[in-house]
Order: structure tokens, then C-alpha cells, then sequence
């Protein structure tokens, strides 16, 4: 095995060893923040999370998430009663119904990715700038490598 084949053997080992935990515990938080300071499931935390990112609809809900309909439904129907999420009926078709976020399911959203990344400059604030600068270095290199 060659000097670089070690290297990127080495490499990958550190990667796999460090990013999935690391990842882990960041999701971990923005969890225990959503759930904790706001009173909803980290079920439902995910649904708005789907309908910010653009999958409104139930059905494609329940396959983002790889449930049922009716647990999604159940999710839905809780968030609705809690002002978080809205139907939107099609003005084409009144059989279509589409979720939309609210302005306090967008504002919840908005203060846990907030509170998140105060979160993460408290963990950060005793790294040098030389420090940073290298995460964000190889950040960018992860993302290549992904692309």
C-alpha cells in the first residue's frame, strides 16, 4: 500500500469516526431545543422541517419520512391545532390539500436554528482563528468530495 493509500485510509477511518457522532450531537440538541423549550415531538419538529423545505403535501410527507399517512396525519392535525401549520386547499383542485408553516411555525423554526448556532459558537469560542479557519477549509474539501 502506498503513502497515499494509507493516508486516505486514515482519512476516511478519522471521518467516519468523527462526522456521524458529531453530527449526531448537533441534531441531538436541535431536537432537545425543539422539544423542550416548545412543547412539540421531534416528530413534529420534522414535519415542519419537510413543509420549510418544500414538501407540503401528506403524502410526500409520509414517504420523506417512511410512515404511514395516518401517523403523519396525526402529526399534521397537531400542529394545525397549535397554530404552527396551515391547509391550504387548491383553488384547482379542492381535493388537493397543501401544508404551509405559519408565522409562528416559522418563527419557532427560525429561534431553535437560532438558539442552534449560539449553541455552537459557545462550543467554538475557544478555538483560535487558525482553528476555524481549518474547519472551514475542510468543510469546503468535504463538500467537493460530496458534489
Amino acid at each position: 500500500m502506498t503513502a497515499f493509500e494509507q493516508l486516505r485510509d486514515q482519512t476516511i477511518d478519522r471521518f467516519l469516526e468523527t462526522v456521524p457522532p458529531l453530527w449526531n450531537f448537533i441534531r441531538s440538541h436541535i431536537r432537545a431545543t425543539a422539544t423542550s423549550n416548545f412543547d412539540i415531538t421531534v416528530e413534529q419538529f420534522h414535519v415542519l422541517r419537510y413543509v420549510r423545505r418544500g414538501v407540503t403535501s401528506m403524502s410526500d410527507l409520509a414517504v420523506a419520512k417512511n410512515i404511514s399517512r395516518p401517523a403523519i396525519s396525526q402529526a399534521v392535525d397537531v400542529l394545525v391545532k397549535k397554530g404552527l401549520l396551515t391547509r391550504v386547499h387548491s383553488t384547482q383542485d379542492r381535493r388537493v390539500v397543501d401544508l404551509a408553516l405559519t408565522d409562528e411555525g416559522s418563527a419557532l423554526l427560525e429561534t431553535v436554528f437560532k438558539e442552534n448556532r449560539e449553541w455552537m459558537k459557545e462550543r467554538m469560542s475557544s478555538l483560535t482563528a487558525s482553528e476555524l479557519e481549518l474547519i472551514l477549509n475542510a468543510t469546503d474539501v468535504m463538500r467537493k468530495i460530496m458534489e
